[in-house]
């Protein structure tokens, strides 16, 4: 199994990596940007211990495409079960008891941001950029990225990366603790592997998920109503955006 839609999916040893393979901005072409059972199956077939997710080329992920987004709004009850699969398969990546690690590079956007927020670690290059442009344009985050955010920084740095709009580099990224380490672009790919090498190489996979589930069991709060919330308010200002922008 080595590709799913603009999904790359390659193994070195018992790491996994996951490339968001639309370039030249990776776009999200829906919210379930690869399909959870096909995932389940390649982590599972490869008894994968660590996982990468990266994007090919030059960045992370810009994210979903508005026009496809406004397009799917069209219909609010396809819009809610399309999100809420987006949503299911990010709570997947976040609650695998094996490490997720986001390599970012470059642009990390709206829905990309998402993905890489839900991931348990983030290292970036010093060429990354953060934002969450989504209110510049009638929307707010919908994949979980105002809870996971909010879970992080204290309620005005959400405002300011979230109503603000603000891009944010990878400095600043660091200082806030959205990101764990920045790693020298050319090296950043190299650098993931050998760290999660390191940690799970030598150790069995019953281990790793007990570790994994000791850590999540002491940090993870119940998000599931602010998660749906999040979806309801999404599909609400999709809808009245596409609308607003069909009367021009």
């Amino acid at each position: 199994m080595g590709e799913s839609e603009h999904i790359r999916f390659t193994t070195e040893g018992t790491t996994g990596i996951l490339t968001l393979d639309n370039p030249p901005q990776n776009w999200l072409l829906r919210p379930e940007f690869v399909p959870l059972e096909t995932l389940k199956e390649w982590i599972e077939v490869n008894a994968i211990k660590a996982l990468i997710i990266n994007g090919s080329g030059r960045h992370f992920s810009g994210g979903a495409k508005l026009e496809d987004i406004f397009v799917m709004s069209q219909n609010e009850g396809t819009m809610q079960l399309e999100m809420n699969r987006g949503k299911t398969l990010l709570s997947y990546l976040e609650n695998l008891d094996i490490p997720v690690v986001a390599a970012v590079s470059g642009i990390c956007f709206g829905g990309g941001l998402e993905v890489a927020l839900a991931c348990h670690i983030r290292f970036c290059s010093e060429n990354a950029l953060f934002a969450f442009p989504e209110t510049n344009h009638g929307l707010l985050p919908g994949l979980g990225g105002t809870v996971r955010l909010g879970e992080k920084l204290p309620v005005m740095e959400s405002l300011r990366i979230i109503l603000g709009g603000d891009m944010i580099n990878a400095e600043e990224a660091l200082t806030l603790n959205i990101v764990d380490l920045i790693v020298k672009d050319e090296d950043l790919l190299s650098y993931t592997k050998k760290f999660l090498t390191k940690i799970t190489q030598d150790r069995p996979m019953n281990i790793i998920q007990a570790v994994m589930r000791a850590i999540k069991n002491a940090r993870q709060p119940d998000q599931a109503e602010a998660m749906k919330e999040e979806t309801r308010m999404f599909v609400r200002l999709a809808k009245i955006e596409a609308e607003r922008r069909r009367s021009e």
